[in-house]
């Protein structure tokens, strides 16, 4: 491993030296300038890639980082980048793979220590030593795995252009969808932080796995809901349908609402008039029911298999007067 076998408490050096490869040997002055990327461009993608300004002669970069904002001066030197896209790049990269190294350690850290014991110095540094091991092929496969999330970003797309007659940019036409758990405040208070803990990572991963079983889109989980998307209205519909099975088998129940229209995709994520009627649909339907807007119910109304029952039209925060449906299986 990168500094060494690590026979007692790990390090910050010895974690960096593991994942990073290299030492700090520069300042964010000399980065700049033998990456020939103007300093303030560096802050700007530095703090967009989520990490803290530091002081002018603080050592913290390395050889990678020169490296990396030299690609990053050759895509703009090529006309393929501009400053403001960069940054954006950078931010979303950022808080992705932030998100993602969080995840995976609390996961790593999980599998490998006793929940009921505090960890000794010999855990952290058996930790690290299986991480070192595992780290080239999880880099391997990080790579795989996001070309293919970009093919299947691709496919997305061009599915929606097949079903409208025009794309408008930074404008498509979706069906949104929002899951949410029935109760969630009053089982939390009444589960301890394993049991919640199992209990939101059970509703996150079978609503993560039907919807990409349906080839939709889980656009983010917020522990107790879920934000979906689906191109066709009936593949959202079919979601919602398995979702209330599948969660009502698992135990808890949810209610979902379901939307149909312009959508202004941003981030990684949506917003819009649709997203939120989407949301407002969710907060008047009852435990195991799923509530639709008027433009999905006629789209799926003809489906085989599903069945869509008007009932009385509602205030929708925000909205004014709706007009919802029920969807059920016929």
């Amino acid at each position: 491993m990168g500094g060494g076998e690590v026979t007692g408490r790990p390090t910050a050096e010895q974690i960096e030296s593991l994942f990073v490869g290299t030492s700090p040997r520069y300042t964010r002055v000399q980065v700049a300038e033998l990456s020939a990327v103007p300093q303030d461009l560096t802050e700007r993608i530095w703090r967009a890639l989520g990490f803290a300004t530091l002081a002018d002669d603080a050592v913290a970069f390395t050889d990678a980082d020169v490296t990396a904002l030299r690609r990053v001066r050759a895509m703009m030197d090529g006309g393929l980048l501009d400053d403001q896209t960069v940054v954006r790049m950078a931010r979303a990269l950022g808080q992705t793979t932030a998100r993602l190294a969080q995840w995976q350690a609390e996961i790593m850290i999980g599998a490998m220590l006793d929940p009921d014991q505090p960890p000794t110095d010999a855990d952290l540094a058996a930790i690290l030593e299986t991480s070192s091991r595992l780290l080239p092929d999880f880099e391997r496969v990080l790579v795989h795995v996001w070309r293919a999330q970009l093919a299947a970003a691709g496919t997305r797309l061009l599915a929606i252009t097949d079903l409208t007659e025009e794309v408008v940019p930074n404008r498509l036409t979706l069906a949104v969808g929002f899951a949410d758990l029935v109760s969630f405040t009053q089982v939390s208070r009444e589960l301890d932080e394993r049991a919640l803990a199992e209990l939101v990572e059970g509703f996150e991963s079978r609503a993560s796995d039907v919807v990409a079983s349906h080839g939709g889109r889980l656009v983010k989980t917020l522990g107790d809901e879920v934000l979906f998307t689906a191109a066709d209205p009936r593949t959202a519909a079919a979601i919602a349908l398995e979702l209330v099975e599948v969660i009502r088998r698992y135990g808890p129940q949810v209610r979902i609402g379901l939307a149909y229209g312009p959508v202004l995709p941003m981030m990684g994520d949506v917003f819009g008039t649709t997203v939120n009627l989407a949301a407002r649909l969710t907060a008047i339907a009852r435990p195991g029911a799923i509530i639709v807007d008027g433009e999905l119910a006629e789209a799926v109304a003809q489906t085989p298999g599903m069945a869509v029952t008007r009932i009385r039209r509602r205030p929708a925060r925000g909205l004014g007067v709706v007009q919802p449906y029920v969807l059920r299986r016929a």
